[in-house]
């Protein structure tokens, strides 16, 4: 197979010097583009050597650029595909069958020499297929999710800045309504005195004007800056997010391309292969479908419970990025912190009960809180060890189960599924559950905002909603009674716990199949009421009725 000289432009490109004239790098030792190929000398021309060569081999079939799918793959992609992602100076040859790698001669030396099965590259063209043509159609496929998946977040950021807007236009309305009312009151009142009676209220509604404005001033700066800390940090990480799908759909586009030009080459066939189904496997992390599951490697119970309080009821968990977990103990009405070594280093207690807790950004949760009376969103930041309580917003509907995606809230009532802003503006109800005996009770997001998963807790299933509120899948099990603790995490991984069955699922994030029992009763869960996955500890850690959470390690 001929190939052509390297040029200095990026990998997929097809601009001036991707290919490089054969008979002026002979000649005159320099890099001219080429503009054609013969197939039969199996070589490159520019424009003024595809002319002699045109008079010496008048039968040679030639194709310009405009047929330059019937090109060869050029050096380029040849180097970029056999050079080792890790070793830049050194070639791959081998495949290691123990942890799926390919590998160059430095990489089994300093990692895989130990492994059973290391395997030359030759050895496995003829044994094992490629499988090139479904890899473009998967490739194809996982780039327009990639590109949607942009789309969506770019429209998130919009969304922040506008609820950050709306809410500063709220509290300014807030301020007004409540002067304006104080004002009628003293009109009311002033009505009917005598001078210095009227002069006096005036100095008096002067005194009190400026006190509402002080406590505005002191109060709504307070909610502000709250809110944009909350915008900057969300904006920050989506940001974030879109950087590596821009980074990971550039990298499928290009072996999308290589892949269509390969030819018949096997055994750069088989590494293009093995490489991109590992772009592929990034490129669905990102988009939260990891098929992943969790393989439980030991588990450790620990105590949560404040001396002088009632048993405890952890219904809510949330792992911030240091290691740190939030709980929330419904029963004795309170919001601990628990240290990386799960020991309660500081606690809140809150008007109501708390029922459930969701992370907002790196430093801050919210927590749905309830009662006959109350129902509320409470913001919570962790700042040094310490839990500090920020702004809140009452809902006129029950809550008891929260998730958050790119500043959307969804709150569970027990009958609905509501989406609201960050302010605490209702967007729309998405779903309604009918019947009796529904209790939407837990609801999680996930990472692309994509799916929607609740618990119904008396029916014994996990449903599964499109982003719009339809139903995509209702899935039940034996081992999936009463269904509590739900979680979704950064890989799109779904937790589900089975409180009257004592047990942890993995469920695929299709939300139709079961991917493994995590844990039983018989390693230490015992009405578990709450999930989450910590990555800083690589540990799932699950909420339960008593005072002791239990912590399990994974890979």
């Amino acid at each position: 197979m001929a190939t052509s000289s390297q040029s200095s432009v990026e990998l997929g490109s097809h601009e001036v010097k991707d290919y490089i004239c054969n008979a002026c790098e002979d000649q005159k030792n320099v890099e001219t583009s080429a503009d054609f190929y013969c197939k039969q000398c199996e070589r490159f021309y520019c424009g003024n050597c595809i002319d002699p060569h045109g008079k010496v081999f008048a039968k040679h079939t030639t194709f310009g650029r405009v047929e330059i799918d019937n090109w060869p793959v050029s050096k380029k992609v040849v180097d970029f595909l056999q050079t080792c992602d890790v070793h830049k100076d050194h070639k791959i040859d081998q495949f290691c069958n123990l942890h799926k790698q390919l590998c160059c001669p430095q990489c089994v030396s300093d990692q895989h020499s130990q492994c059973s099965k290391v395997t030359h590259i030759s050895e496995l063209t003829n044994s094992q297929p490629t499988g090139l043509e479904g890899m473009s159609v998967e490739l194809e496929t996982v780039l327009g999710e990639i590109k949607t998946l942009q789309i969506s977040q770019k429209a998130s950021i919009q969304s922040l800045q506008k609820t950050y807007k709306e809410h500063s236009a709220v509290m300014i309305e807030q301020m007004r309504g409540n002067l304006n009312t104080y004002i009628d009151e003293c009109d009311n009142s002033s009505v009917g005195t005598s001078g210095d009676n009227e002069q006096y209220l005036k100095e008096e509604m002067c005194r009190s004007v400026l006190s509402i404005v002080n406590e505005f001033d002191n109060i709504t700066a307070k909610e502000l800056n709250e809110m944009k800390d909350e915008v900057i940090s969300i904006k920050g990480s989506v940001t974030s997010s879109i950087h590596k799908c821009t980074s990971v759909h550039n990298d499928l586009s290009q072996f999308h391309e290589i892949v269509q030009k390969i030819g018949d080459h096997k055994q750069l066939c088989l590494i293009a292969s093995i490489k991109c189904k590992h772009i592929i496997q990034q490129a669905l992390t990102l988009l939260g479908k990891s098929g992943k599951a969790f393989n439980v490697q030991s588990n450790a119970k620990h105590n949560v419970r404040i001396p002088y309080s009632y048993e405890c009821h952890i219904t809510g968990m949330c792992a911030v990025p240091d290691g740190q977990v939030v709980v929330a103990d419904r029963d004795n009405k309170r919001v601990k912190l628990l240290s990386q070594q799960y020991k309660v280093v500081s606690h809140w207690d809150v008007n109501a009960e708390p029922q459930d807790i969701c992370q907002i950004t790196p430093s801050e949760v919210a927590v749905t809180v309830n009662t006959r009376n109350i129902h509320e969103v409470q913001f919570i930041t962790v700042n040094q060890g310490k839990l500090v309580p920020g702004r809140k917003f009452q809902l006129q509907h029950e809550c008891r189960g929260i998730a958050h995606q790119n500043g959307d809230l969804f709150v569970t009532s027990g009958k609905e599924l509501y989406k609201y802003t960050l302010n605490g503006k209702l967007i729309c109800r998405l779903y309604e559950a009918l019947g009796y005996n529904t209790a939407l009770d837990k609801c999680a997001v996930s990472p692309t905002g994509d799916r929607l998963y609740i618990t119904s807790y008396w029916q014994d299933k996990l449903l599964t909603l499109a982003r719009d509120g339809t139903l995509l899948a209702t899935y039940s099990d034996p081992a999936l009674e009463w269904p509590g603790g739900l979680h979704v995490t950064p890989a799109g991984q779904v937790l589900v716990c089975g409180y009257q069955s004592h047990t942890v699922l993995q469920v695929g994030w299709e939300g139709e199949s079961k991917l493994a029992n995590l844990a039983t009763w018989e390693d230490g869960v015992w009405y578990p009421r709450s999930v989450c996955y910590c990555s800083t500890t690589s540990s799932i850690i699950v909420g339960q009725l008593g005072n002791n959470i239990m912590v399990f390690r994974v890979e």
